[in-house]
């Protein structure tokens, strides 16, 4: 029995997250019932990742079991014909060992968080960035973030419901930098906690408000308290960019 590993971008918006809900539209729904029209099989596709509702993704990653053998360009193809009209992209597939596994296999996830920063209203993309009309300092929210850099705690940054085991995480890179009224957040670690990304996003916004100063942050990361969270960042402008294997 073959495995196929799925490269795939999509637009997160009409989407209730990755994850199969009974009643709901989801990315991983749809690609199952794609895979079921070119194979005629029921087959479960594993993420790299559970994006929530409205998160984008430029290369999210999927492992699927097929009995049938396809060529990994004809599956490709099909996939991305029967995804239509749901704004869901099959990129590349490649057949990979058992052993491959898209969640387990993952030695880092890549995020990008997109910030407008204008009094304006968006006009062309709306729901794909988060526009913040008040003047935001991306040099201390540069500082700030330096301060959750490394292995901690991050329950203050951490969803209620998160069902990771540990709120122990390593964060490798947090980077913000402004090209124009743009505003970039990109981060990568091993894995992140639930809505741990949209939660320090929200809390180095209110840095570049003035709101909090980066002493503010280290107090709220040691804190180990969700009540000491900053506001949680809207989906719209967070992609997952990429994930690494070793």
């Amino acid at each position: 029995m073959p495995r196929y590993k799925l490269t795939i971008e999509y637009d997160g918006a009409p989407f209730c997250g990755w994850q199969v809900q009974e009643t709901l539209p989801s990315v991983q729904g749809s690609l199952e019932r794609a895979v079921k029209a070119i194979s005629g099989e029921a087959a479960r596709v594993h993420g790299a990742g559970r994006t929530d509702a409205g998160v984008h993704a430029l290369g999210q990653v999927a492992h699927v079991d097929l009995v049938k053998d396809f060529p990994a360009g004809r599956l490709r193809d099909g996939l991305n014909a029967h995804l239509r009209p749901d704004p869901i992209g099959v990129l590349a597939v490649e057949i990979v060992p058992q052993t491959f596994e898209a969640r387990f296999s993952a030695v880092r996830r890549h995020y990008l968080y997109r910030i407008v920063n204008r009094r304006a209203n968006l006009a062309l993309e709306i729901g794909r960035v988060w526009r913040v009309p008040k003047a935001l300092d991306a040099d201390a929210m540069h500082e700030a973030a330096q301060r959750l850099i490394g292995k901690h705690d991050f329950t203050t940054f951490r969803d209620t419901e998160c069902q990771a085991k540990s709120p122990d995480k390593t964060l490798d890179v947090l980077d913000v930098t402004r090209d124009g009224e743009a505003v970039n957040i990109v981060t990568n670690a091993r894995s992140f906690l639930h809505s741990q990304v949209r939660s320090m996003v929200g809390s180095l916004v209110w840095v570049g408000e003035g709101r909090w100063t980066p002493d503010d942050m280290q107090r709220a990361l040691e804190a180990r308290d969700r009540r000491a969270c900053g506001p949680v960042a809207p989906p719209d402008g967070l992609y997952l960019v990429r994930v690494d294997y070793a």
